[in-house]
Parts: C-alpha cells; structure tokens; sequence
C-alpha cells in the first residue's frame, strides 16, 4: 500500500485482529444465497445452495418486522459446491436449487430465509435473506432502505471484504455468520457498561464463543434495521423496504412515498443513490437519516456480465488503484465523498459528516461519553410533547449515541452551536442536540497504523484538506455527534441523528427518543 493508503472505520476491537478472518465452522453445514436480492411481487428469486454432503435442505421463508411470519417452506435437493478462491470478489457462481416467485400477498419487507440440514441427527443451519419491494399500489407513505451496500462492504465470506485488502464485494455469495441473525448476548460493540469496555473484551468474547464475522458488530440486519422496523410496526407505521441497490436500479421508486429512511449503518453508497435521494429531497421529499457514518464512502456498482449489479467496487484507502483516478471520471472515484478530488462532501445530503464526527463509547474513543445528547434547541417540534428541556440529556439510558457519529463545522454564537457551512452543510441546518466523539490516532486505535501509513484521522484530514499536516489534523480532532435538521428550497425536510445507534434508544424503549421518532414519522410520513 502507498502512504495514502488505509483501510479505516470499524477497526476496533476486532478479535486478534491482525489474524482474524471468517472462517465457516469446522463442522458439515448449509450455506446459499438469493439472487437477486430484491424482487418485486410476480418476479423470480433463485436460491443458490451448498449443502454437506448432498443433504436435502428444509427451506423457510418468512417475513420479519413486528411479527416473523411464515410464507414459503419446502424441502429443497442440493449439492455440495465448493467455494471459489475469488468469491469475495466474483461470487460464488452456485447453480440454482430451487426458484421461488413472491405472490401477490407476500407484502414489502424483509425475509428471512432459513436453511435447514440433519447431520446424524443433529441441526445445521444458517440463514439467507431477499427483499420483496413495494407494489405499484402500495398504500403506505414511508420507504426504508435497508443498509445493504454497508453489509456487503464488510462481509467477509470466503475471505477479504473491503477491510481486509478486498476493493471489490460481490453481492453472489452467502453472508457470514452474524450478519443476518445474532445470538443473545454482547452484540453491539458500544461500551454500556461501568466502568466502559475499553478494550471491548465482551464483544470479543461474544463473537469468539459464537463463531461469527469479526465483523459482525459493524454491520448486518439484527444490528440496527430489524429492532427499527420491529419497533416501528409495532406502533402502527406501515413501512415498504427496499435495498440500498435498488435506488441506484430502480430509483423511480422512491417518487411514491413521502418519506425515506435510512438506519443504522449506512455507510456505502454510490453515485445514482446519491443522485436518487438528493432529487428527491429537491422536489420536496423528506428523509430521516437515524444513522451515523452516513454515505462516507463512495462506491460503484458494476456487474459485466447480464447487465444486474452484482459487484460493489471500492478501493478506500487504495484509491490511487481506482481505474478513474486521474482520469475525467475523478467524480466516481471510490474515496470518501468529502474527498477534495470528488468536491461532493455529504453534508449536502445528510447536513453532517463522519469526517466532524468520529466514534463515541467504542474502544478507546469518547469512552466515557454520555451516550446521549445535550439538548440546544428543545423549542423544535421534534421535541414536542418529550418535556425536554434546554441542556437536557437526551437517550442516554439506552445508549443511543454510540459507535459511528456525524457532525458538521461550527461555531457558537449566543451560547447556540451553528454550523458554519465551509464543510457544505446546507445554510438552514439546525443543530438541536450534540455530543462530543473522536477519530481514531495512532494511539487510541485498535488495529495501530504501520509506520509508513496514515492513522484514520490524518487519512481524513489529507482527503478532506488535501494536507495532512499537524494542523489540518487538529481541525477535525473534536468532533460531535449532532442531531439536525434542514428543509431544502424545494420543501424537503431533513433529520439526521448523527449516530448509528439511535434504534437502540427504540429498544431500549426510552420514551424521549421514541417520541421523537414517532414525531418525525408522524409529520414527514
């Protein structure tokens, strides 16, 4: 790797970090994917299968939100495929076992697919997932995009993902263990506890006694999405779902809806996802990023072969190995969107940056932080009926700041945080609550740079600043995890929770944060 080179975010606290891949267990096991990923009602999804041994698999399909509801089981004849050296990166290239086409009845969602085989009386399983997008006539007003570009970034099934070397992620391949269902137990990465886990030895643990992805913390359903959407449906919202893929395949489906979110992790996106959304919010429509970390990435989505992305390209740290560096397509460049090369800083989306940000609660970062915000403007309608008030700490019982946070340039004035808008957020951003978090140094992160490699935040500070000097660092060394909002001049409202772990504040059922959000839903769905 060249001196710019790094692969940076979510680094901490992976077991042995500098040795540890995925490896499937040691034991006779099923494992397949869903291709495509997404499909509407009346379309084909094929499931491609490996089963020990040739054995049959028990195949379940269910739908998972505020209920797990059964729609498709049958027993379905597989062979035992090997897995290709270059899955990672070209799939794994498994024939079909079985097409299943959605009925009519099988409503937007999630699905679970669980894959079942007997071992000498003994149950394997392991599970697959697919996406039924919303019909045409679809009655409901509020679309969740599930962070899947983010899932893909760092699964690591047979092998490298975008963390370990990889620079491109095929989507053909089975998710690693811990991304689509997790165990009970430690599995979020954020320190709740008393004295903090500074070296995260539980989450270590968990993920060790559990065999799954090192990386398993850092993305996937069970982390983020499914606790949202449960929470969500069990309130009364009706919510469609579809994949980050398909704003970038079929970004006209956004126009039905009146409010889009995104939640959780929700850190890869490409050029058309961005074009999609930031559309869509021009000509009025609104979005609720409860997320952190949020589009940092740029990435393309390529597949040569039948015209259907299957690839997501992103060389990161490596990006002077990115075909278009130095060429007139320097805008595709697979960087951070803040990047001086790309000039399109994601601030002009989302109000907020991970690059003004950083990590609260994890590792050796902010480790004693609130996990919630201090509240700046309680005047704000997000606010009402929550009995905030000015300098209140919002969502800290539940940890709801936590992991990946966002923030922007500013500067106070009467007492009042206001952005600034050097960094591109838009001019009517409102910063309502914030609390401080911290990129990690050479010291403070997990995995320590190479001598002759850049920690995360001097990467940052040459790709924002173009200069990666003691000073540049310094001015994105405090960082805030900020909670905001901006309407656009086209009516579109925008509220960004500047963290990952705002669903957690849902699970934990603080009252505050689920007031909010049932604001927010309320009035912009």
């Amino acid at each position: 790797m060249s001196s710019d080179s790094l692969t940076l975010c979510s680094s901490v606290g992976q077991p042995d970090s500098a040795t540890w891949q995925y490896r499937p267990m040691a034991i006779e096991t099923v494992t397949g994917y869903c291709w495509p990923q997404s499909v509407a009602s009346g379309g084909s999804i094929g499931l491609h299968l490996s089963s020990a041994g040739g054995r049959p698999v028990s195949v379940e399909i269910a739908r998972v939100g505020a209920q797990r509801t059964v729609v498709w089981a049958d027993t379905v004849e597989a062979d035992d495929h090997p897995t290709p050296r270059d899955a990672d990166s070209n799939g794994c290239g498994w024939p079909v076992a079985t097409t299943i086409t959605p009925s009519n009845d099988w409503a937007s969602g999630y699905y679970e697919v669980l894959l079942t085989i007997d071992v000498d009386g003994k149950t394997r399983q392991s599970h697959a997932f697919v996406v039924v997008r919303p019909s045409a006539n679809s009655k409901n007003t509020i679309l969740l995009q599930l962070a899947t570009n983010t899932w893909h970034a760092y699964n690591d099934f047979a092998g490298r993902n975008l963390y370990n070397g990889g620079t491109h992620a095929s989507l053909q391949r089975p998710m690693a263990r811990g991304y689509l269902s997790k165990p009970p137990g430690a599995g979020r990465r954020v320190t709740t506890t008393h004295p903090p886990d500074r070296d995260m030895n539980t989450h270590v643990g968990y993920i060790r006694m559990n065999h799954l992805s090192g990386w398993a913390g850092s993305a996937g359903w069970p982390d983020w999405e499914q606790p949202f959407l449960a929470w969500a449906e069990q309130h009364g919202y009706g919510i469609d779902v579809i994949t980050n893929a398909d704003l970038d395949e079929h970004p006209g489906i956004i126009n039905n809806y009146r409010l889009l979110l995104s939640v959780g992790h929700d850190e890869y996106w490409s050029g058309p996802m961005r074009d999609t959304v930031e559309g869509f919010i021009a000509r009025g429509g609104n979005v609720a990023f409860f997320s952190g970390n949020t589009a940092l990435w740029q990435v393309r989505m390529e597949d040569p072969v039948d015209g259907t992305a299957s690839v997501m390209v992103g060389y990161k740290g490596q990006f002077k190995n990115d075909p278009v560096y130095a060429t007139d397509r320097i805008a595709e460049l697979t960087s951070i969107w803040s990047d001086h090369l790309i000039g399109r800083p994601e601030n002009h989306m989302t109000g907020v940056s991970f690059t003004r940000g950083g990590y609260h609660r994890i590792g050796k970062r902010v480790t004693n932080g609130a996990g919630g915000y201090t509240v700046f403007r309680p005047d704000h309608w997000m606010f009402e009926g929550t009995g905030i008030d000015y300098g209140d700490v919002l969502g800290a019982a539940a940890t709801t700041v936590g992991y990946e946070c966002d923030g922007c340039e500013y500067i106070t004035v009467d007492g009042l945080p206001e952005p600034t808008g050097a960094d591109g957020t838009p001019e009517s951003f409102e910063i309502l609550a914030m609390v401080p978090a911290a990129h990690f140094t050479r010291t403070t992160a997990g995995r320590p740079p190479k001598p002759h490699e850049p920690s995360e935040i001097e990467f940052l500070a040459s790709r924002v600043f173009d200069d990666r000097s003691e000073a540049a660092v310094k001015r994105i060394a405090a960082g805030q995890a900020m909670l905001g909002s901006y309407t656009s001049p086209g009516g579109g409202t925008v509220i960004t929770s500047g963290s990952t772990d705002w669903a957690h504040g849902l699970a934990g059922r603080d009252p505050q944060i689920e007031q909010i959000t049932s604001n927010i839903l309320d009035r912009l769905g």
